[in-house]
């Protein structure tokens, strides 16, 4: 981002914002973009599209929608678990199904043998695990932060792309059949954690059982 805040940076931003919409164009046609491709279809020297974007990882990520956001609750948000994670969860997956082209680009990007191990894609990055973990903070009185980790995982499984893509392809659901499963199984997992079944926590590389409250055992 250092070449875009020196100089004429309201051209550079404008500069950007083309290569961006063009990659996104061409994800919506084809799946996928390439950073020369952008370029062209922009009107852009491939020269100056690799100062902005300096790898087809970079450029795709900027296509994707939502990368700064930390919360979607509203401001005020209601303290019910339950009416926290409909809002999350109804938030992620209307992203997941509004922008599936984009979202088919990043998985077929991370499935690549090369990227394997490496944290520069947003599906790697737990964004989506941040949101949940947010919707769930009311819990962790009663379960653990580790818990509620756990769970914010566990959910995050059940209604990304890749549970989209499977229940769409693979189960041949239509989208709002899919969608419509996807929250349920959230709620499900709720319902079970707050019943005393809770999911492996993992942190850090530790394993382990997170402990049941004594109302639950």
């Amino acid at each position: 981002m250092g070449y875009e805040l020196d100089g004429r940076v309201r051209q550079k931003q404008r500069t950007r914002a083309a290569l961006v919409a063009a990659a996104r164009e061409l994800v919506a046609e084809s799946g996928t973009a390439t950073v020369e491709q952008a370029a062209e279809q922009a009107g852009i020297s491939r020269t100056t599209a690799y100062r902005y974007f300096p790898s087809r990882a970079a450029l795709l990520v900027a296509t994707h929608p939502e990368i700064t956001t930390t919360s979607l609750l509203p401001a005020k948000p209601p303290a019910d678990v339950g009416t926290r994670l409909d809002i999350v969860v109804a938030r992620v997956t209307d992203l997941v199904r509004d922008t599936e082209d984009q979202q088919r680009a990043m998985l077929r990007l991370s499935l690549e043998p090369e990227r394997r191990g490496t944290r520069e894609l947003l599906l790697r990055q737990g964004r989506v695990i941040g949101w949940l973990e947010d919707a769930l903070a009311p819990l962790a009185d009663d379960i653990g932060d580790d818990a509620v980790h756990a769970l914010a995982v566990a959910i995050r499984s059940s209604i990304g792309i890749e549970a989209y893509v499977w229940l769409t392809d693979v189960a041949e659901l239509s989208p709002e059949d899919a969608t419509a499963l996807m929250r349920w199984t959230a709620r499900a997992q709720l319902a079970a954690a707050r019943n005393g079944s809770l999911p492996i926590a993992k942190r850090a590389g530790n394993r382990r059982t997170p402990s049941i409250p004594a109302r639950h055992q």
